[in-house]
């Protein structure tokens, strides 16, 4: 039997009811491993620990938000190259200028449709 190592994907968003939306979308419709943290200060130490295939990011969130993880995240050569993902309200940040400026591989526009949620994951990071 082949050991296929599943991903791990990472989302940091202070939504519980989103956390729990994309974890069960994850579980249900790919073979990813999802892990949320509510916060970005949990979200850098979440990095260090498990360091996930990818991360989802929401970019408002209280005392740290999103910007200032990917500047943290994006200045550490070891955690650099992990792909981020925002999942944000922002239509700004959707737009393929400012996905380029923040160094993302992509954004999904909240709110999203659950059932699609992996597929679209998927095409942003060529998985």
């Amino acid at each position: 039997m082949e050991n296929i190592s599943r991903k791990t994907i990472l989302l940091i968003d202070d939504e519980e009811y989103i956390c729990e939306i994309v974890k069960l979308c994850l579980e249900v419709f790919s073979n990813w491993q999802p892990v949320t943290v509510p916060c970005c200060e949990e979200g850098l130490a979440a990095v260090a620990n498990i360091r996930p295939d990818a991360i989802l990011l929401d970019m408002i969130m209280p005392n740290m938000d999103g910007f200032a993880f990917l500047k943290i995240l994006q200045a550490n050569p070891e955690f650099a190259d992990i792909p981020v993902v925002l999942l944000t309200n922002r239509v700004d940040l959707t737009e393929a200028q400012k996905i380029a400026e923040l160094g993302v591989k992509g954004a999904i526009a909240k709110p999203f449709e659950p059932l699609q949620i992996v597929n679209q994951i998927t095409k942003i990071l060529k998985w």
